[in-house]
Parts: C-alpha cells; structure tokens; sequence
C-alpha cells in the first residue's frame, strides 16, 4: 500500500490549476492571486499604492519564474502514486529471484542443523521452504518501501519548486520595499 503526504503546497498547486482550468492564463497571471495560494502575503510597507502594488507582483512573479524555471500556475501537482509504482516496479525487477535465494541459504542453514539433529535432508527441505518464504517476503517488503519512497520523493521535488518560486518572489517583492509573512 503507497502511502503518500499531500502538503499544502500541493494542494495549492491542485487548487491553481483548478482555478485557471490547468492553462496559463495568457501573459497576465493575476499574481496576488498565486501569492496568496501559495501563501505569501504581501504588505505594501513604503505606502506603495494598490496599482503599484499590483504591477510590482506582476513583475516579481515573471521574474521569480524566470529565475527558477518554474511556474506554479501551469505546474502540475505531483503525481507520487506514479512515482511510487515506478519506484517499486524498478525494486521488482532488482529483487527478482529473491525467494530463490532465500530458499538456497535456507537449505544449506538447515542442512547444517538436521546434521546435527541426524537427518540432514530433512532439515535442507525444511530450511529450503523457510528461506523461500522469507525471501518472498523481503522482496515484497523492499517494493512497498520503494513505493512509499518513490511517492514520497515526488512530492518532495514539488514543495522544493515551490519554495525556490516563493523564496525567488519574495526576493524580488522585498527588494522593491514589501513585507512579507516568514
């Protein structure tokens, strides 16, 4: 079972695609509005007015995404549940022969202790079945792991976008005399 987190971040970045219907809008992004999804709130603190403001958003918005090479008004939410099968079909196909190998050592373990028990056959078979199971198991157990991780990751690349988008924006916003929330 994939088990993924889906931050706030993520759910802005579902919300602004809804909101724009998942298509850039034109060349005037309503950038107070981004700002806002994306948490940022923007106080004109040297009495800039409401028009300035607006053009001083527009223009940090183009600019942070000039500089990150990413936009969050066409960014689409990250998608962890392909990451995830990706992540564990990969580990598949690295483990595969697992239970093969576990029902080797198996064997040779317990043909050690029938020797000593005095029916070394019977204790390769029982060891055999064991170290199948148990390598079986391992396989299954690395593939849920690489899945969660997998999914995981791809979320987390997302918020790292983000928070070089905001951290961009915010640059540029402060520079031209804005506060802004921390």
């Amino acid at each position: 079972m994939l088990v993924t987190r889906i931050t706030p971040v993520a759910l802005a970045m579902i919300a602004l695609a809804a909101h724009t219907g998942g298509a850039q809008a034109a060349a005037q992004p309503d950038a107070a509005a981004v700002y806002k999804q994306l948490s940022m709130f923007v106080y004109p603190a040297k009495g800039q007015t409401a028009e300035k403001q607006k053009k001083d958003e527009k223009e940090c918005y183009a600019w942070a995404k000039d500089q990150t090479g990413f936009d969050p008004l066409t960014a689409a939410a990250p998608n962890a549940d392909s990451a995830g099968k990706a992540a564990k079909d990969q580990t598949a196909q690295a483990t595969q022969g697992a239970a093969v190998k576990g029902a080797a050592k198996g064997a040779a373990a317990g043909a050690l202790i029938g020797a000593a028990a005095g029916d070394a056959g019977k204790g390769a078979a029982i060891g055999a079945a064991a170290g199948g199971v148990g390598g079986r198991k391992g396989k299954k157990d690395a593939e849920k792991q690489a899945a969660a991780a997998g999914g995981n990751a791809a979320v987390a690349e997302s918020n790292q976008k983000v928070d070089t988008f905001k951290k961009a924006a915010s640059t540029c916003l402060e520079g031209r005399g804005y506060t802004l929330n921390k």
